[in-house]
């Protein structure tokens, strides 16, 4: 691992992590579970919510993808995600739905200008994220896209927006 320069587990632990934080909202998938466990791995995400009927650690599947990240990035079931919200606000979390609705910011426009921290709510792949829960964030942000599809699987959304957010925010450190 040195010759790489990969952190060990305990040194992953101990790193300073970026000030942002996953919710899966009743993600149905256990491999997309295990992927954004990987990819949060990479980008130093401080926390996972796994929330609704999101599957948890553990199990084969999510270990398939997750390759042991989900030893290393902190995680949390939570069964409402209305109660993980409101929590993650009185922490200071600024709550960005990841979804195409009206009125939302498009990624390549995002501008981070604090470093304050940022929870994203990423839903279901068949059904996305909730109406009742994007009235509950305070605001939405989507991934342009010019293709015949209009939607990216969630992990691979969860790695375009994380890769953004971590550009952004390590150079106001």
């Amino acid at each position: 691992m040195d010759e790489l320069g990969r952190l060990s587990k305990k040194a992953f632990q101990e790193a300073g992590k970026m000030p942002i934080a996953l919710v899966l909202e009743n993600v149905r998938s256990m491999h997309n579970v295990g992927s954004v466990f990987r990819t949060s791995d990479a980008f130093l995400v401080n926390k996972i919510f796994l929330c609704g009927y999101t599957p948890r650690p553990p199990h084969r599947d999510i270990q398939k993808t997750a390759l042991g990240a989900t030893e290393t990035v902190a995680w949390e079931g939570v069964e409402d995600i209305r109660t993980c919200i409101d929590e993650l606000k009185d922490q200071g979390y600024k709550v960005f739905a990841v979804e195409q609705v009206h009125g939302s910011i498009s990624l390549e426009q995002l501008l981070i200008q604090s470093p304050e921290p940022i929870a994203l709510v990423f839903g279901n792949e068949a059904t996305g994220v909730e109406e009742s829960t994007i009235e509950q964030c305070d605001g939405c942000m989507e991934i342009p896209q010019f293709g015949s599809k209009h939607s990216f699987n969630i992990s691979v959304s969860a790695g375009i927006v994380l890769w953004e957010l971590y550009k952004q925010m390590r150079k106001l450190k």
